[in-house]
C-alpha cells in the first residue's frame, strides 16, 4: 500500500486544533506536532497513489487553518509481515 508523510504548516496557535481534525481522517495512521519549519507531521496510507493524492488534496488541505503542506511519498514500502 502506498505510504506518505505529510508535513503541515498551520496558522499560528491552531496546531492542536488542526492535529485533532487530522487524526479524525481514517487514512491518517499517525500524526504528531513537531518543532521546526512545519507544525505537524502525518503518516497516511492509501490503496493507490491516486488515493494518496485524494487524501492530501481533498481531506487534509481542505481543513481550516492549514497554511501549507508538503507530501513525501515513501519510495519503497514493503508489505507488512
Amino acid at each position: 500500500m502506498p505510504l506518505a508523510f505529510v508535513l503541515i504548516s498551520t496558522e499560528s496557535g491552531t496546531e492542536r486544533e488542526v492535529l485533532e481534525n487530522i487524526k479524525k481522517i481514517p487514512e491518517v495512521k499517525n500524526a504528531h506536532m513537531v518543532y521546526g519549519l512545519h507544525d505537524i507531521i502525518a503518516m497516511i496510507e492509501a490503496n493507490t497513489m491516486e488515493g494518496l493524492r485524494e487524501i492530501t488534496t481533498k481531506k487534509i488541505r481542505q481543513l481550516d487553518r492549514i497554511r501549507s503542506t508538503m507530501t513525501l511519498i515513501v519510495k519503497d514500502n514493503p508489505p507488512h509481515a
